[in-house]
């Protein structure tokens, strides 16, 4: 496990912290999440996406479904990014972002912790 990059995005008063890692298991790629999980205690929701070489997955963390943990993983996966992890920390602002707000955001910090290596 090993942090490559950060990134942070913010939209009407909500925070998305990006965290771009490399992980080489399924195991890794939990690891990971809990200690973010542990680390951001007072955020909303930490969405993540995973692709190994023979295994992917991905959570919402309790985004509605398909706003969250698809655009990240569709991020690793257009881009061939083998061995990585995505993560998303979300501090809620107070303004609803909505299901199309919440697919932007979480593809503009999942794009953006890769480009801005």
């Amino acid at each position: 496990m090993k942090l490559l990059n950060t990134y942070t995005y913010e939209i009407k008063k909500s925070k998305f912290i990006a965290y771009y890692y490399e992980v080489t298991t399924r195991d890794e790629a939990t690891t990971v999440w809990k200690q973010l999980k542990e680390e951001h205690k007072k955020s909303r929701h930490i969405p993540y996406a995973y692709f190994l070489e023979n295994t992917a997955g991905k959570s919402d963390d309790k985004e509605p479904s398909g706003t969250s943990a698809a655009p990240i993983y569709q991020t690793l996966e257009r881009n061939h990014l083998v061995n990585r992890a995505i993560y998303v920390v979300r501090y809620f602002g107070g303004v609803k972002l909505g299901a199309g707000g919440l697919i932007r955001a979480y593809k503009t910090a999942a794009q953006g912790v890769i480009e801005f290596l």
